[in-house]
């Protein structure tokens, strides 16, 4: 008896051992992606891959989302981003963190759609006003057999200009904080913080970007920055990056990557055993697995969204552009056909001398041929309303000046214009040439010392468009009229239902000039 209890004993140490040598060999897999931006058919394409690499026992496997999911076309628009937040609630991700467009439709709505969605939330940056914790947790740690990672948050401070209505109320007065003066602090201490909890890997969830935006943030001087993180996966700049190389504050190679818009691609990182990172991106259109009950739920509210926005309200002969062939997009810093309609839309609706539209808020490129109310609203997704207001022309020409300082660089505060031609100089960053359209249609020079009536939303009136230019600017008009809805009856009635050659180029109201 003695010798039979002692070889089962001896058989369940060997079987335990075995099962931890097993552990110990297996990978970590981090699906990944940023900026989707209502690109709803993705989900069930990410899950349905993590699920396939479950199913096979070789890694354990979890999902991560670094921002931007609420709003960018129809489906986040008409349920204000209720739609999304169902789908997401499916995926069972390890940890999300927030993208500036994840605040249009203030922080309450936000931090409500987040609750349903009921993944971890990480931001180690976002403040109430005057607090000395954050909202969020900076981190959430997960264990993946015998190794912990940590997944740390952090939001663009640029956020704070581009949807300023979300942090400041109609008084002024701050109500939320990303940090800017503590930025790169705050993210080591939350590297920091994570490392004495026991953390093996550190990944930040970077809503930042490649590029340095208007405040000079980027995902490259962050890193520069601080110390102990392994890997960034990064968003908001909409690149596709697989595995771009950064020192640290100590000079140690960090990857930093990207997986574009819309899931254009899912991301891949592995973590081996022996503790490489290494990263890779997957065309979603190459990955063959589903997650059925995904499916199901994204095809569901693909019918609802159908049922409203299926009528058809135009034609075009040709594409409408936003971006170009490199998803790229070409409204942030030149004059597009698109811009040009959209703008027409706002001075025709409200009777301005001036229509203006940032070209951030517009956001979709619509395709040559029938043209939906579906259409309309992808490509003006947001809920922001039209109004007119008086603004000086020593103002106007302030703003077109502040406005194009990045260009060629793109910056989403780039002024689509209508009713209004200027002449950017993009080494000396000047405008000059600066015109108003008149009654007769002639154009005459800008008067500095007179005032202009200018048709924009109250985003880019009050909310943080434009760099608050025109902030203390007087309402002489206020509409509730969407301005999607501005572009649909502009197409519809005013047009007569086609676009005509008049908008198959942009009509050189801006010229750019290297000098």
């Amino acid at each position: 008896m003695k010798s039979f209890l002692l070889s089962r004993l001896l058989g369940l140490m060997a079987f335990t051992m075995g099962s931890v040598a097993l552990q110990a060999q297996k990978s970590i897999v981090i699906l990944y992606e940023n900026d989707v931006h209502c690109g709803i058919g993705g989900y069930t394409k990410i899950a349905g891959l993590r699920d396939a690499i479950s199913r096979s026992d070789t890694a354990y496997v979890a999902a991560v989302s670094v921002g931007d999911f609420l709003q960018g076309n129809t489906t986040g628009a008409i349920s204000k981003g209720q739609y999304i937040a169902d789908i997401m609630r499916h995926v069972g991700y390890h940890a999300l963190t927030l993208g500036n467009h994840e605040f249009d439709y203030g922080v309450p709505r936000m931090r409500q759609l987040l609750e349903e969605i009921g993944a971890p939330v990480v931001c180690a940056n976002l403040f109430e006003a005057g607090e000395p914790q954050p909202i969020y947790a900076p981190y959430v740690i997960h264990q993946y057999g015998d190794k912990r990672v940590a997944y740390i948050g952090v939001c663009t401070p640029e956020t704070m200009i581009l949807e300023g209505y979300s942090f400041y109320d109609t008084n002024g007065i701050q109500l939320y904080d990303l940090k800017p003066k503590t930025f790169y602090q705050l993210v080591q201490q939350a590297v920091d913080a994570a490392r004495g909890e026991g953390a093996d890997y550190v990944v930040l969830l970077s809503h930042v970007g490649e590029t340095p935006q208007s405040m000079g943030f980027s995902s490259h001087r962050l890193v520069s920055a601080t110390r102990g993180i392994d890997v960034v996966l990064d968003g908001h700049s909409h690149e596709i990056i697989e595995c771009a190389k950064v020192p640290d504050l100590d000079g140690k190679l960090i990857t930093v990557t990207q997986t574009g818009t819309q899931f254009a691609c899912v991301g891949k990182l592995v973590i081996t055993p022996d503790g490489r990172c290494m990263t890779k991106l997957i065309k979603s259109s190459d990955i063959p697995y589903e997650n059925v009950k995904i499916t199901e739920v994204t095809d569901s509210i693909r019918q609802m969204v159908n049922a409203v926005t299926s009528k058809i309200v135009g034609h075009s002969d040709y594409q409408l552009l936003v971006s170009d062939e490199n998803e790229q997009w070409i409204v942030r810093n030149q004059e597009t056909n698109a811009g040009d309609l959209v703008t027409d839309a706002y001075r025709h609706a409200l009777k301005a001398d001036i229509g203006l539209e940032n070209g951030g808020g517009i956001r979709n490129n619509i395709a040559s041929g029938d043209i939906t109310y579906g259409d309309i609203i992808g490509m003006l997704p947001y809920d922001n309303t039209l109004r007119r207001i008086m603004v000086s022309g020593e103002q106007l020409r302030a703003m077109l000046i502040r406005c194009t300082a990045m260009v060629p660089l793109m910056d989403g505060n780039f002024p689509q214009c209508s009713g209004l031609r200027f002449t950017i100089h993009s080494s000396s960053h000047t405008v000059s040439d600066i015109a108003v359209l008149q009654d007769d249609g002639s154009y005459a020079p800008l008067d500095l010392k007179r005032t202009y009536s200018v048709a924009l939303t109250d985003y880019n009136h009050e909310g943080g468009g434009f760099f608050d230019c025109f902030k203390s600017c007087p309402v002489l008009f206020e509409s509730s009229l969407r301005y999607y809805e501005a572009l649909s009856d502009y197409l519809g009635n005013v047009l007569g239902g086609t676009t005509g050659k008049a908008y198959s180029e942009p009509q050189s109201r801006i010229k750019i000039i290297d000098d």
